[in-house]
């Protein structure tokens, strides 16, 4: 006898939108991982206001989970539950502000540096060196090459579970490493950054330093999601994360699909057929041998979204 086809869940469980609503929508597409099982239902406001009101109108039991451009996320092989927002079009704008520049949370962290550097504008090259968009950016307080958004956001605009757009200066985020204290449910629609007058052909140069190391030092052509792990801080270790992952002997490890970068062994690879639980369970095999070796816990500095949907392979 054959199982029972496996149907979406309704939609009409959602409050109205003027944007997209999709159930058991797949989620691996739209992963730099290019793995994970579906969002119970996906939802792409048409603009803010869309979706303060949608928010405002969802049952409180449904959870709510923003994703940007997916590129330091894996979405685990059984689906999210929920709710999943994904920023689009309506949220993409970048405009200059006085000396800065206004950018929605859709807006590619590279597309806004470039943006800054046609208008003279110096001290955000570093984000061309970043592969996401402005949301995640000021959620985690992204930041590479010398910088990050701490030094340069002055605030943020964020939609609330109850419906209230909010714009809520850079302290009272409280940024720290890799984390600003959004409000619970909060979803990132944009942001002001900082910036000052500078020389074009110096910003021009310098991003193209910035890209040219990330290209020389990084596997940015393959199926990755970034630096998989934090630093940690340097009262625990003067060591950077991708140090302690060498010394442990982790380069080139294996678990399924799944590998730790021979090029820069902070980061890891679908090889062509991982699934979210190799990679996963790569990491979590690379952090135990690091707290072996040197008896540092490593954070991850990956988001692990959704229900696990099986038992990963063995280690190589």
């Amino acid at each position: 006898m054959m199982a029972a086809e496996r149907l979406p869940p309704p939609l009409d469980r959602l409050p109205p939108l003027r944007g997209r609503a999709q159930a058991d929508a797949p989620l691996a597409p739209v992963t730099w991982f290019r793995v994970g099982g579906p969002a119970e239902f996906l939802v792409r406001p048409a603009d803010a206001e869309d979706l303060a009101t949608f928010l405002a109108a969802l049952s409180p039991e449904i959870a709510v989970t923003p994703i940007g451009a997916a590129s330091n996320l894996i979405i685990r092989d059984g689906g999210v539950p929920g709710v999943v927002v994904r920023l689009a079009r309506g949220f993409g704008a970048i405009e200059r502000d006085g000396d800065g520049l206004i950018a929605g949370a859709a807006a590619l962290d590279a597309t806004v540096a470039e943006h800054a550097a046609a208008a003279g504008l110096g001290g955000l090259e570093f984000l061309c060196g970043i592969p996401g968009s402005i949301g995640g950016a000021v959620a985690m307080n992204a930041g590479a090459y010398g910088s990050d958004l701490a030094a340069c956001l002055d605030w943020a605009e964020i939609a609330t579970r109850d419906g209230m757009l909010l714009r809520l200066p850079a302290e009272r985020l409280v940024l720290t490493y890799r984390h600003a204290a959004l409000p619970p449910g909060g979803v990132v629609v944009r942001a002001r950054l900082r910036a000052a007058p500078g020389d074009p052909a110096v910003i021009a140069a310098r991003m193209a330093e910035i890209r040219g190391r990330r290209e020389a030092t990084q596997p940015v052509r393959a199926r990755t999601g970034g630096s998989t792990f934090r630093n940690p801080p340097t009262d625990a270790s003067s060591l950077k994360a991708w140090e302690l992952i060498e010394g442990a002997g982790c380069r080139g490890l294996v678990r399924g699909g799944a590998q730790v970068s021979e090029k820069h062994c902070n980061f890891l690879i679908n090889m062509g057929g991982a699934t979210a639980a190799d990679i996963e369970g790569l990491g979590e095999e690379v952090r135990r041998r690091v707290h072996g070796a040197s008896g540092i816990a490593l954070e991850w500095e990956i988001r692990r979204l959704g229900v696990p949907g099986g038992r990963p392979e063995a280690v190589a």
